[in-house]
């Protein structure tokens, strides 16, 4: 694997309604500082200042299908728009792309090839998402459930139950089947020691699975959290 080490390094922004995802990503990327600046964090805020690339992380958001994606690629600060997702269906990539986004890459990604992806993305050299690219599961990163057992898709789906979402908004929003949804809803409930919904949903508002609020900007590893 190259990289580009001679050239200036990438500012990147990371957009998720999660600050754990976010964070997490922060930690995956930190060994590349040379070459990927992450200089901005938005929690369900657009991106405030200019950057290379904005990464787009689909944890418990809207798919590249939906409007939010439509509207960051429309934000001159945003730079290129990347968007970052387990659920790699080509319907799904070609939505997204439609709607502005530059690339399409997948969680499945080791973080020597996503930095390297992200150079590619930078250089102009779009790409979609090849199952060559990385396993079949996620091998970095953070989402809210991790110390408890909880697969990424297990996390999702109750950070949405969390949310107040139905079952059926869950399988539109994921891409997913009723049946998974439900699957995935009894293997939460199991790892959680819950029986119903309802103390689902207390124990997601209790354990972070609410999405939060605010933008985090970081300059030389300080972070000034703002409103």
């Amino acid at each position: 694997m190259a990289y580009s080490w001679g050239m200036s390094a990438i500012r990147v922004a990371l957009v998720n309604d999660y600050e754990v995802v976010a964070q997490g990503l922060i930690g995956m990327l930190r060994s590349y500082r040379d070459v990927i600046q992450i200089v901005e964090v938005d929690f369900r805020k657009n991106v405030a200042q200019p950057v290379d690339v904005t990464l787009y992380d689909t944890f418990a958001a809207a798919q590249g299908d939906g409007e939010d994606v439509r509207r960051l690629a429309s934000n001159p600060m945003a730079g290129k728009v990347v968007v970052y997702s387990w659920n790699v269906d080509p319907g799904l990539v070609d939505a997204a792309l439609a709607n502005g986004a530059t690339a399409y890459l997948p969680k499945s990604l080791p973080a020597g090839h996503l930095v390297t992806a992200l150079q590619a993305v930078h250089r102009g050299e779009a790409r979609a998402p090849s199952p060559r690219d990385g396993s079949s599961k996620a091998v970095g990163g953070d989402w809210p459930g991790r110390e408890e057992g909880m697969t990424p898709r297990e996390a999702e789906v109750l950070a949405l139950i969390t949310q107040g979402l139905t079952n059926a908004e869950i399988a539109s929003r994921t891409h997913l089947s009723i049946n998974s949804v439900k699957t995935f809803i009894r293997s939460c409930y199991r790892r959680i020691g819950v029986t119903n919904r309802s103390q689902a949903i207390l124990w997601g508002i209790e354990h972070g699975f609410r999405p939060d609020r605010g933008r985090i900007r970081l300059t030389d590893d300080r972070q000034d959290r703002q409103a």
